[in-house]
């Protein structure tokens, strides 16, 4: 364990040092839950379960139990019941980087502890403006900028949830389609904890000069998780995903990307690499990369997509 400089806002744990918070935190996840939860490109092992996630899903639940009694005891100060608000987990981290699958393991392993059995999870693709709207303000390529969300009615679904209100409605995004699924909708109903999950999640404005929005999604969150690795693994990560999905999603006729899918390897490197290089590589330096310190806890990943080291913010 190395807590830095003095000025460090970060403790640092190497891999060993992190494994041994796990305690006697069971591991209740089988092998086939695993399968279910990895991103395309992992490969996530009972190892990095056991020696990352399950510390983390321990500190996690005991965070929560500390922030239900303080509740309790600011609600018994005002003379009213206790309130119940679900505990709010934000994850944030680069295209290709593995956030959604540190969401999911999360939310798997968070709903096996007794005392939060019901654990939400909410992306931010679906806050994205519809495809439509966005060609229209000329944003296509800036999809997953800030300015491409629909940050107030994320802001409002978060303070809804927050709110305890009995069920709230995010809209629903197809990676098929690319674009949001007009009616649908993925319906919250209280859980004990929410995740959000997504890119924007700690991000202080929407990308506009001036802007002078009040509140952050960030503002209503318990915790926050920064899933982090070089660019050059994440870029690399990044090409073999489309690869893989130029031979299996892109095949399909109704996908919005189904025009990649009878290019080369060599044709279809190229234009992954001009994607990063004009997007995706562009928004984590600019917007993603530099939210990194507001995380309460910084994921660091190595080139094989393992996490290496911790970094978990002082009190």
């Amino acid at each position: 364990m190395d807590s830095g400089s003095d000025l460090s806002r970060y403790t640092r744990f190497s891999r060993p040092e992190w494994k041994e918070l796990r305690d006697s935190a069971p591991l209740t996840l089988k092998e086939e839950d695993l399968a279910s939860l990895q991103g395309l490109n992992e490969s996530l092992s009972p190892e990095e379960v056991t020696d990352v996630y399950l510390p983390l899903s321990r500190l996690l639940n005991l965070r929560v139990a500390a922030t239900q009694a303080l509740r309790g005891t600011t609600d018994a100060f005002l003379g009213k019941e206790t309130s119940g608000a679900p505990y709010v987990i934000g994850v944030a981290g680069s295209v290709a980087v593995g956030k959604s699958t540190t969401a999911r393991i999360l939310r798997a392993l968070l709903s096996r502890w007794p005392d939060h059995r019901e654990v939400g999870l909410v992306t931010t693709d679906g806050f994205l403006l519809p495809n439509h709207e966005l060609e229209a303000r000329g944003l296509m390529n800036r999809k997953g900028f800030p300015q491409s969300y629909d940050l107030r009615r994320l802001i409002r679904l978060v303070a809804d949830v927050k709110a305890g209100h009995p069920e709230v409605w995010a809209p629903v995004y197809s990676h098929l389609a690319y674009d949001v699924v007009p009616g649908q909708f993925q319906t919250v109903t209280r859980p004990d904890i929410l995740i959000v999950e997504g890119l924007n999640v700690l991000q202080t404005g929407n990308g506009r000069r001036g802007d002078r929005m009040p509140l952050f999604v960030s503002d209503f969150f318990d915790f926050s998780i920064y899933v982090d690795a070089d660019e050059a693994h994440i870029e690399r990560w990044f090409l073999k995903r489309f690869l893989k999905l130029r031979d299996t999603v892109f095949q399909d006729e109704a996908s919005y990307f189904h025009r990649y899918a009878r290019l080369s390897a060599e044709e279809a490197e190229a234009v992954a690499r001009g994607i990063w290089r004009d997007i995706n590589g562009v928004n984590l330096r600019e917007n993603i990369l530099p939210t990194r310190e507001r995380a309460n806890l910084i994921l660091n990943k190595g080139e094989d997509h393992r996490v290496v080291e911790v970094e978990l913010r002082k009190l």
